[in-house]
């Protein structure tokens, strides 16, 4: 199994839209996709119709960090079946996941522990992350073999970007050795601002700086986006001639082409 983590510290750069969007193109090619949702807010266990009442990854958590004998949970048993695809869903308890976890003996390896028994079940696991750079991230990043950054064409992700890299390096020096950081995605893109453009360069200056790239696909502005998350649809279900569908296509491809 695959993982790959979409990660980014700064909100509103799509990130549970691109990691929402790269699972259903690559179950639309066969591949099996397990997601699995580390933000508090939600937004994906919400996305892809995943009932609440569910076990989630805040109690496979809780279960590594304090097993109740005779009550056992297995990953397995958090996994739910929903029409868009298998997904391990989030809690709003995970906000406190930083203070549960602030005292636990190898708290940087509780995600890849828990997702080993299903490894061999997957071709690939999305794991979509909270928007900052705390215990769950590094977590995803240390059971990860990739992730991708999805930024928009401004200087604040610019700036983001590098705090991104640093987390990245630190993972890959204690944790993760093997993590690849495979690239920035730049969302939200208007080709035809000038000021985009400029910014795109800048960051691709960055990417390469940073021994990673920016990936030649674009997701450009799409209200298609807002209105599939609002149904409860992949983007590829809703809206499959619209512009963010051909560019996750797009995006997919670029990445399986790498692989």
């Amino acid at each position: 199994m695959k993982t790959i983590a979409i990660i980014n510290q700064k909100g509103g750069t799509g990130k549970t839209t691109t990691a929402h969007a790269i699972g259903a193109g690559l179950a639309l090619k066969g591949y099996s996709v397990l997601f699995v949702d580390l933000d508090a807010q939600q937004n994906l266990t919400y996305t892809m119709g995943a009932s609440p009442k569910g076990k989630t990854i805040a109690d496979l958590l809780q279960q590594s960090i304090e097993p109740e004998a005779g009550q056992e949970l297995s990953t397995l048993d958090a996994i739910q079946h929903t029409r868009q695809g298998d997904i391990i869903s989030s809690s709003p308890s995970l906000a406190a996941a930083d203070t549960i976890l602030a005292e636990v003996t190898g708290r940087e390896y509780k995600l890849k522990e828990i997702l080993a028994p299903v490894k061999k079940k997957y071709d690939y696991c999305i794991i979509d992350t909270p928007p900052t750079l705390g215990t769950l991230t590094i977590n995803a990043l240390t059971a990860a073999q990739e992730t991708i950054a999805p930024a928009q064409a401004e200087i604040y992700s610019l700036i983001a970007i590098g705090q991104l890299y640093s987390t990245i390096a630190t993972v890959k020096k204690y944790c993760n050795p093997g993590l690849i950081f495979k690239g920035i995605l730049l969302t939200r893109y208007n080709g035809r601002a000038v000021i985009s453009r400029d910014t795109a360069d800048r960051i691709a200056a960055a990417a390469a700086q940073y021994g990673t790239k920016l990936f030649n696909t674009r997701i450009r502005e799409c209200t298609a986006i807002k209105e599939a998350e609002l149904t409860q649809q992949s983007i590829f279900e809703y809206s499959p001639r619209s512009n963010a569908a051909a560019d996750y296509k797009a995006l997919v491809n670029e990445i399986l082409e790498q692989e």
